[in-house]
């Protein structure tokens, strides 16, 4: 069964991702004493395990570039800074574009990008057909009409960020323990007093919901509406495919949304089905493949001759938006949030864990987050994040 239960925490985070271990990491480096991570499954689990790992600060809105951005700061340092290795490949981001509304759309991203980070150069640019096909020499140009690239962009490995937040929180003095389902959290008038779980009652002023597709049934706990819902996203990787190039970027087909990286000697792909129903559905299926194999069949015909060695099923935690919820209640005490990242959240987890870190401090946080607090859908106002697939 593992660590029994402390009687009491200052601080209870439920879900042991990359975004619950990150605020973990985040709380105990400040001093916070007493943190207590809970996570029903093993630590990364969930969806974090399942993510493509794939990292970047190319977004259509504002927050979303500055905590991409200040993410990749972060895992450009992680080997010090909490100290792991996480195989980070900085080979870019690649978006293949076919109509001339998508690329008008990019534009405007990409100045934005390098506008709020005229610090850094130009992070973004665009490139033309033939400077994308020379980055990816698999890529089929017919139809396309020009491509957006990201060079200090790229991707790693999420059970390595979570190991090594997992690993420095513990190191200092933050708890985490797993096969721990929170079961309900007791409030004294609007003030949380105890959480209660499948182990025991831990006593706690405090909870920090990053629990990712499952974030809907905490808040229910305590009453706040987190629209979150769970969405199967699948992933397949390839046999190995002689040729291909060291640096090959992280490259989507936004008009169809199928992406590929290098997996070791093969490719990891992925798309998204508009046909997935919502729910917790982990299972494998092939009702994706035929869609997957057409836009194989007119962006990169040579892999339609490549065997598949493996794949799985995650979930994406989707808003209406697709932005993420990042705050704290108004109605209950102490009760914090960060999900619902619709497919970007492992990028932007050492962000988040610095932002939910300063809100629980009361400090301000590097960005103003406050465009993302769930109260946004009691006043009908969206922020959709165009850049997504």
């Amino acid at each position: 069964m593992g660590p029994d239960l402390p009687e009491s925490a200052d601080v209870v985070v439920v879900g042991g991702g990359v975004m619950g271990t990150s605020i973990a990491f985040h709380l105990a480096e400040a001093g916070v004493q007493n943190v207590l991570l809970l996570e029903k499954g093993q630590l990364g689990s969930g969806s974090t395990c399942k993510a493509a790992g794939g990292v970047r600060a190319n977004f259509s809105d504002e927050v979303n570039i500055a905590l991409g951005a200040r993410s990749l700061e972060a895992f450009a340092r992680f080997g010090v800074r909490p100290g792991q290795e996480i195989d980070l490949h900085r080979v870019g981001y690649l978006f293949l574009l076919d109509s001339a509304e998508q690329v008008e759309h990019f534009r405007e991203s990409t100045e934005l990008q390098n506008r709020l980070q005229e610090t850094a150069g130009r992070p973004t640019r665009m490139i033309s057909v033939d400077e994308a096909v020379a980055l990816a020499p698999i890529v089929a140009p017919d139809g396309l009409v020009g491509a957006c690239f990201s060079p200090t962009a790229g991707h790693c490995t999420p059970e390595s960020v979570v190991l090594g937040y997992a690993s420095a929180a513990r190191r200092l003095g933050a708890r985490l323990i797993t096969g721990c389902e929170v079961l309900g959290i007791d409030a004294v008038g609007n003030q949380i007093s105890m959480v209660r779980t499948n182990r025991g009652e831990v006593r706690t002023g405090t909870v920090i919901c990053a629990a990712g597709a499952w974030s809907a049934q905490i808040g229910e706990l305590v009453g706040v509406d987190l629209p979150v819902v769970p969405l199967r996203r699948q992933i397949v990787v390839t046999e190995a495919i002689a040729g291909l190039p060291a640096g090959l970027p992280m490259t989507i087909d936004f008009g169809t949304t199928f992406y590929f990286h290098r997996e070791g000697p093969g490719l990891l792909v992925g798309m998204s089905d508009p046909d997935e129903e919502p729910g917790f559905h982990l299972n494998r299926t092939e009702t994706w493949i035929p869609r997957l194999t057409e836009a194989m069949a007119r962006r990169a015909p040579s892999l339609l001759d490549v065997g598949l060695s493996g794949g799985w099923a995650g979930l994406y935690e989707v808003t209406p938006d697709h932005n993420a919820l990042i705050g704290e209640a108004d109605t209950t005490s102490r009760f914090l949030y960060a999900t619902g990242f619709s497919g970007h959240g492992f990028l932007q987890g050492p962000a988040v864990g610095e932002v939910i870190r300063d809100l629980y401090l009361r400090r301000e946080p590097f960005v103003d987050v406050s465009p993302l607090n769930a109260r946004r859908f009691d006043h009908s106002i969206s922020r959709a994040e165009r850049n997504i697939v």
